[in-house]
């Protein structure tokens, strides 16, 4: 199969870009509870089930409410947005797929690739990783309805398909969506031999400051160019030791998380309609900043896979060999929800415990300077990526 730098088209037209005047979200009831006093007095609970709610609001308080979760709560997401209300509520009505995607076992989590992951993980760079992240924060944004996040999206597309350009089995897409100018991006090694399942690993693409979104600057260097660039490491890594997987590997870069997963949400949903077999997604949303002074890794417990999380944590202690734990993040923080929601197994690795979390991203100060100053904490993110394709994908 010839390599392909193309676009899938998920719709027919994409002229009218502009997001819809009123969302519907299914937000945790912990954030609505604390968030709704500063929400217009006009909003209302229409449907409530298992820790979330479903409310209507306009387009603009839906940015305002991701700024106060923010600054407030000093959390991310805790929202995801729909285009009806019947599916809002469906989401919260029928969740048999989120709990077999919480405590199902998926594949063998066997750890026996040591002699072809260790010398891969031993050529990840933070150099690398801090270059990718600079670039990405040059744009002024990456708001997934600015022209500099459609640019900065076709930009990590021409990155990754210059690192895989030596291989034919590899295909690298943008992925309109219909409602936002923001293309995901997707990029597929074809499997071996049991090409017929998918591990994924993703994280998104956008960046967002201020209360209602777009003109101002958004480096979002932690959130998320750091996560963005740790998978463009695993990716240089793989392709330089011309890795073939027994089992297709996918890695994403979705658009429009910062607005409620929809990126994401689009592309878990098309592939669970299509019947896709995932049998491993990660999500990679922020590993620059080390905020926990007692551990590097920090898995997200709640809304992921328990046993895909514990093999995560043996590849820490065989691969990375850094100090790990365990947090939370509620409902709907990053795009693994998204696939958790459609019956996949999904974890998120973070850069620290929820009560450590930056308070300088989505502000104008989520800079690298501000972070840190370098990438050696997003190199162990891209050590745990490079052993998660390699062990799980063969």
């Amino acid at each position: 199969m010839k390599k392909t730098f193309g676009i899938v088209v998920l719709a027919l037209s994409t002229a009218a870009f502009a997001a819809p005047k009123a969302q519907w979200l299914t937000v945790d009831n912990d954030v609505l509870a604390k968030i709704r006093p500063k929400l217009d007095k006009s909003v209302q609970t229409l449907f409530t089930s298992q820790g979330a709610s479903v409310v209507k609001l306009e387009q603009r308080e839906v940015e305002r409410l991701s700024h106060l979760i923010h600054e407030d709560l000093h959390r991310c997401g805790g929202f995801i947005a729909h285009d009806t209300f019947e599916e809002a509520r469906d989401t919260l009505a029928f969740q048999g797929d989120m709990y077999f995607a919480k405590s199902a076992i998926f594949a063998d989590y066997a750890i026996d690739q040591q002699n072809a992951v260790k010398p891969m993980v031993a050529e990840v760079s933070d150099a690398n990783i801090l270059n990718t992240i600079n670039k990405l924060s040059e744009y002024n944004t990456r708001y997934y309805k600015s022209d500099t996040g459609v640019k900065s999206s076709e930009f990590i597309r021409d990155t990754w398909a210059g690192l895989a350009k030596s291989r034919n089995d590899i295909k690298v897409e943008l992925v309109t969506h219909r409602a936002f100018p923001q293309s995901s991006v997707i990029m597929t090694i074809q499997g071996t031999d049991k090409s017929d399942e998918i591990v994924i690993l993703g994280g998104h693409a956008d960046s967002i400051a201020g209360m209602f979104g777009g003109s101002g600057r958004a480096p979002g260097s932690d959130d998320n160019a750091s996560g963005i660039a740790t998978i463009t490491e695993v990716i240089r890594i793989l392709m330089n030791n011309n890795f073939k997987p027994r089992r297709t590997v996918a890695f994403m870069g979705y658009a429009a998380e910062e607005a409620g997963l929809l990126g994401s949400k689009e592309i878990a949903a098309n592939w669970k309609a299509a019947g896709k077999k995932v049998v491993g997604v990660v999500q990679f949303d922020m590993t620059l900043r080390k905020g926990t002074a007692d551990k590097d890794i920090v898995f997200m417990s709640d809304f992921t896979n328990a046993a895909q999380n514990e093999f995560l944590g043996k590849l820490v202690d065989e691969y990375v060999k850094v100090a790990w734990g365990y947090s939370k993040c509620g409902y709907g923080c990053s795009d693994h929800a998204s696939w958790t929601n459609n019956g996949y197994p999904a974890s998120i690795p973070f850069e620290s415990t929820m009560e450590d979390i930056n308070h300088n991203i989505h502000t104008a100060r989520d800079t690298v300077e501000n972070a840190g100053g370098d990438a050696k904490h997003a190199a162990k993110f891209a050590k745990l990526g490079v052993s998660f394709i390699g062990e799980l994908a063969n």
